[in-house]
């Protein structure tokens, strides 16, 4: 065995073994519930396990979700607002990308008083799957909206101050949940489906938008976010999106980045003033009235 085999041999099994501990840790020590306790409706039959890959940067990236769930990052009883936002992370459809788009955001939310939870969903688009975005995508938040509502008194949370937020794929999610919404199904068996699944108030962030936005006055208020330098149909779209909500009277407000692309979420590497944009967001719900 020559000796550069040696060295790429035992580079191979530290990297394996670094990923294999970066897994289990995952996804760290907070509480994590399922959408559905008794299982998913629709639940793919030949539905693959749940893999955890770990990004050259380091990040965890998901695949196969079979079970949607909620990972909870709730405020100290000191700092907490009442206000509560819903993560969606993206991945065009494919996979979710977790950790810039998801534990971080989640994790900033948190510190500042906000209870924030990030949605794992079941993915319309990776190779095999059943799955659509508008049908068990959407099932899946607004099942993540509901049964936050159900729990606001166990979480100290407002029920009417419950929004979402979502990035790439995530933010087309997050756009439909807040035009695709119902006030619940009181004859529903299941008691967290009696109650409404419309969000408060909205945050995309380099969102895909849908072909049929389906945008009215009773849209929830919005926060939106991305770099110049995005793809035309994201950049230009959210402009549009704005300019649709402004003719509307829904009160709204938008960011675009000169010189910033696809994916910044919340990374080391940003740099100002794109990384200053959580702080943006926490500015905006406070004069909405959300950090009561």
């Amino acid at each position: 065995m020559t000796r550069s085999f040696t060295l790429r041999l035992l580079t191979s099994v530290v990297v394996g073994m670094v990923s294999l501990a970066a897994c289990a840790q995952y996804p760290g020590a907070h509480e994590v519930i399922k959408l559905w306790p008794k299982g998913a409706p629709g639940l793919q039959a030949d539905a693959r396990p749940e893999t955890v890959r770990i990004s050259p940067e380091g990040d965890h990236v998901i695949t196969h979700v079979a079970e949607p769930s909620l990972t909870l990052y709730l405020p100290s009883p000191q700092t907490a607002t009442g206000a509560a936002v819903i993560i969606a992370p993206g991945g065009g459809h494919s996979e979710l990308w977790i950790d810039h788009e998801g534990f971080r955001v989640a994790e900033f939310l948190s510190e500042h008083g906000v209870a924030a939870f990030v949605l794992k969903y079941r993915l319309a688009r990776e190779k095999g799957s059943s799955y659509t975005v508008e049908g068990t995508e959407l099932e899946d938040m607004q099942r993540a909206i509901r049964v936050v509502r159900s729990r606001s008194g166990d979480w100290k949370i407002d029920p009417a101050r419950i929004g979402v937020m979502g990035f790439s794929a995530g933010g087309e999610l997050a756009e439909l949940a807040s035009t695709r919404y119902d006030a619940g199904h009181p004859d529903a068996e299941d008691l967290v489906e009696h109650v409404s699944s419309k969000p408060d108030f909205q945050a995309l962030l380099y969102p895909a938008i849908p072909k049929e936005p389906r945008l009215t006055a009773q849209t929830p208020k919005a926060f939106l976010a991305c770099g110049a330098m995005d793809r035309v149909d994201i950049s230009q779209g959210l402009a549009e999106f704005y300019l649709a909500l402004a003719r509307l009277h829904v009160s709204a407000e938008l960011h675009i980045y000169a010189g910033i692309g696809h994916g910044f979420g919340i990374r080391k590497t940003n740099t100002r003033p794109v990384a200053d944009w959580p702080e943006l967001f926490l500015e905006w719900m406070g004069v909405q009235g959300l950090l009561k």
